[in-house]
């Protein structure tokens, strides 16, 4: 991700700073960085909170690098009802949104009641094509 690359090298830290901020070894980390593998929204949300910037930024989905009255956690309760409302309000089922995603249907349905977390990519895949902001399905922010 070359933002996160360049907010890195902005804060002059080196990869193996960054891999210790999330607990994780430096060539975990490399390899988010670089982009031959996903992160997980879990450490994206605690890289987005010490450079002080939203994930939207991050991944490219605005040009704003942070939000107001934006909040530090995800608020898991919150993401979950957002992202269930998101399927409705797009008049989708659970089965059609999992055929779109080449998930199973109970799947999607363990991420909308919160037994798996939802990943990266399906959470920008989202907000690219239906045009949503990702701090704001989960539940670091309150505009749409």
């Amino acid at each position: 991700m070359e933002k996160l690359k360049n907010l890195r090298e902005d804060a002059n830290l080196r990869q193996e700073d960054i891999a210790k901020i999330l607990g994780i070894h430096r060539s975990t980390y490399t390899s988010y960085e670089i982009e031959r593998d996903i992160m997980p929204i879990n450490h994206l949300n605690t890289l987005c909170n010490y450079f002080n910037v939203s994930i939207d930024y991050v991944l490219g989905i605005c040009k704003e690098k942070n939000y107001p009255n934006n909040r530090k956690n995800i608020d898991k309760k919150l993401s979950l009802t957002r992202i269930k409302k998101f399927r409705k309000d797009n008049k989708l089922t659970q089965k059609k949104i999992a055929e779109i995603f080449k998930i199973s249907r109970s799947t999607w349905t363990g991420y909308e009641y919160g037994k798996f977390q939802i990943p990266t990519l399906i959470l920008f895949t989202i907000a690219k094509k239906y045009h949503l902001s990702i701090d704001y399905l989960l539940g670091k922010i309150d505009e749409y």
